[in-house]
């Protein structure tokens, strides 16, 4: 068993500090570079940049929750649901994708 997971690169675990702006807030977010790697693939299927899809997150869950009291632990589980459970993340693009189509044909007629 361990043979799986010592055979993975020590970059992936290695941590990374980035600098971003959240409303105009300047802060850094620690995370391991395999992380960095699962939010940008999420990112990049829901169409947005690394910092904005960290921000619509940051939003949601300050509206849902009202304070983030660890978002770095926040952004490791979210990699772990997408990778646990990317057709319901493809399924949800999907119906949102259908839903833009449909406003936009409404808007032209």
């Amino acid at each position: 068993m361990c043979r799986l997971f010592l055979s993975q690169d020590p970059a992936t675990y290695a941590a990374e500090t980035r600098a971003l702006r959240l409303h105009g807030h300047a802060t850094s977010l620690r995370l391991e570079a395999a992380f960095w790697d699962i939010l940008e693939e999420i990112a990049a299927r829901e169409g947005l940049p690394l910092v904005r899809f960290i921000a619509v997150l940051h939003d949601e869950i300050v509206e849902r929750l009202g304070e983030v009291p660890n978002f770095a632990s926040f952004l490791r589980v979210t990699c772990l649901h997408y990778l646990r459970h990317q057709d319901l993340h493809a399924a949800q693009l999907a119906a949102r994708a259908e839903v833009n189509t449909e406003n936009r044909e409404k808007m032209i007629a």
